[in-house]
């Protein structure tokens, strides 16, 4: 019977850190193969970490505020055209201005694609809160509507811009690290302290554990519900802006593909499908190891294609992984 639970236990720790063992897997993977097939490093590349980091930025980016949801026991699918709208609107707010207004266009343009987001944020939280909506279909509606939105507003092309501001907000760096890899770190912390040491965080836990405990305990389970949307309606449109300055353009379609990745960050990273569980550094290995998938599927000389398999067959893993922890401590309560 000891040695049947000390048996339990080593699982259950091994599952609670199997991203982290995964992620060391296939840089390991990735590693040996180019040693073998160029005889140059994987892992020790400037080039390589650089190119991983702000790939792993842009999923961040998206699954920042999209953990905080899930965490809470719902699901944020507007999040990809949530990004575009913002793309979009900045797109056409510094074209408006004109580009020689340099950063004040550009902080201005950051501004407006903000509020934009925010819009779709709130319409979430109200469906979701006030109406009794399931997040599944609600934000799948919102989605739509944001599509539509930044489609119409874009006249169904791409918005092309002249900017040295936007660029450099896109493309600069800070001290030798690239800007979107800057903020994604800074939102990371941030978030990880919402989560961790506030009780806001605490909030958050509770509700996706049991909305009942928290509406007895108190809480304005409405407001809270409008603040994660919003939150994470804030995270994508960073991403929008951010997609801007790297392409000097906005498209209705700019975090389209990454809503995958993103959704497949937070579950890799340990959320639950059920909610009440998640952490922000969990999401953060997540996005790492799909950039790292990306990169290193790329390097190896495969059709980008085969990067959706291999996203998708890691989150069947993770489901799969969440499941066995469920098995182990007998069920959620």
């Amino acid at each position: 019977m000891t040695n049947q639970r000390k048996g339990a236990s080593l699982a259950k720790s091994l599952l609670n850190i199997w991203s982290w063992l995964f992620l060391f897997l296939i840089l390991a993977f990735f590693e040996i193969y180019a040693q073998i097939e160029t005889g140059n490093t994987f892992v020790f590349r400037v080039y390589n970490l650089q190119s991983i980091a702000v790939a792993a930025s842009q999923i961040l980016l998206l699954a920042l505020g999209l953990t905080l949801v899930i965490v809470a026991g719902h699901i944020d699918l507007s999040i990809g055209f949530t990004t575009g709208l913002a793309a979009v609107v900045m797109a056409l707010v510094i074209r408006w201005i004109g580009p020689d207004s340099g950063w004040l266009a550009v902080i201005l343009a950051m501004g407006v694609g903000i509020f934009a987001a925010v819009i779709v944020g709130l319409v979430n939280g109200w469906l979701v809160a006030h109406l009794n909506v399931p997040s599944f279909i609600g934000t799948l509606g919102t989605y739509g509507i944001a599509r539509g939105a930044a489609l119409i507003v874009a006249g169904g092309a791409t918005v092309s811009i002249r900017s040295d501001a936007a660029r450099a907000f896109g493309n600069g760096d800070i001290l030798g690290f690239p800007v979107p890899v800057v903020v994604a770190v800074l939102l990371s912390l941030l978030f990880h302290y919402l989560l961790t040491h506030t009780k806001f965080g605490v909030h958050v836990y509770a509700l996706g554990a049991s909305r009942a405990s928290v509406e007895r305990a108190g809480v304005d389970v409405q407001k809270l519900l409008i603040a994660l949307f919003v939150l994470s309606a804030v995270t994508a449109g960073v991403g929008g802006l951010i997609y801007t300055g790297r392409f000097s353009a906005g498209a209705a379609n700019a975090g389209e593909p990454i809503l995958l990745y993103a959704v497949a960050a937070v579950f890799i990273g340990g959320a639950s499908l059920t909610g009440g569980q998640g952490t922000v550094m969990g999401t953060v290995i997540g996005a790492t190891i799909i950039a790292v998938i990306q990169f290193g599927l790329v390097f190896s000389g495969l059709p980008p294609y085969w990067q959706f398999v291999a996203v998708g067959l890691v989150i069947i893993v993770a489901v799969l992984v969440d499941q066995s922890k469920d098995k182990l401590t007998g069920g959620r309560t």
